[in-house]
């Protein structure tokens, strides 16, 4: 389980998260949504030690890992695919899966079959360069890397955006089948809200650097929801 207790994020002068509590737990999405610029993308970095909090905890397991550095977090188990994919485009879909392995033991460095049977078009293309690929199946690309790390903790951010609908629905099959082992906890970061709401336990509402609504999937008031995303 990962937990943010009331963390603030700083940008020099500027606050980019004020007094934000999270929970994501093994077998459920916890869906962060918001519109641009409220705090959701600096969130996802603070949970991956990419920016240093300056108030509050972030625990996994009840461990506290604040001060870990992201390679640290990474070894936990903590992995993330970050908003426009970052993947190599000169190094092959092979090359870019087997990235992954730099936080694991020797003995894990392999790629698991889950890769390929969630995304087959990775198989079909292992040898092509990440930069010759698709805007969505450089996602899938994205999200396969991750797995290859084979997260305690999988953070998305915006999987969907400018993505083709046929690719949406494969990256929404392949989080529900991530969900359905009860092993991984999965934060996911959507503005389409009507995805988010298929696939989510958890919801939390942004603005201005501060969850404004929380709900879990069976208390979920639509009205409330909509209201929030609207601010």
């Amino acid at each position: 389980m990962l937990e943010a207790k009331n963390i603030d994020l700083h940008y020099g002068a500027a606050q980019a998260l004020r007094s934000v509590n999270l929970v994501a737990e093994p077998g459920k999405v916890t869906c962060v949504l918001g519109r641009n610029g409220t705090g959701k993308t600096s969130l996802l970095r603070a949970l991956v030690g990419q920016h240093a909090v300056s108030k509050g905890e972030i625990l996994q397991d009840g461990k506290n890992i604040t001060t870990l550095r992201p390679y640290e977090r990474a070894r936990a188990g903590i992995a993330y695919v970050p908003q426009g994919r970052e993947i190599f485009p000169l190094l092959t879909v092979e090359e870019n899966l087997r990235t992954g392995f730099a936080p694991l033991p020797r003995n894990q460095r392999d790629i698991p079959d889950d890769v390929f049977s969630l995304f087959p078009v990775l198989h079909d293309m292992l040898r092509r360069r990440g930069g010759d690929l698709s805007g969505g199946q450089q996602q899938q690309l994205a999200i396969g890397r991750a797995l290859v790390m084979r997260p305690k903790v999988l953070l998305l951010d915006e999987p969907t955006e400018g993505i083709q609908p046929s690719i949406i629905k494969d990256i929404g099959r392949a989080i529900t089948y991530l969900r359905g082992l009860g092993e991984i906890a999965i934060v996911l970061v959507e503005q389409y809200l009507d995805f988010a709401r298929e696939l989510g336990d958890r919801f939390a509402v942004m603005d201005r650097g501060s969850v404004v609504y929380a709900s879990t999937k069976a208390d979920l008031d639509e009205e409330k929801l909509k209201q929030a995303m609207a601010i």
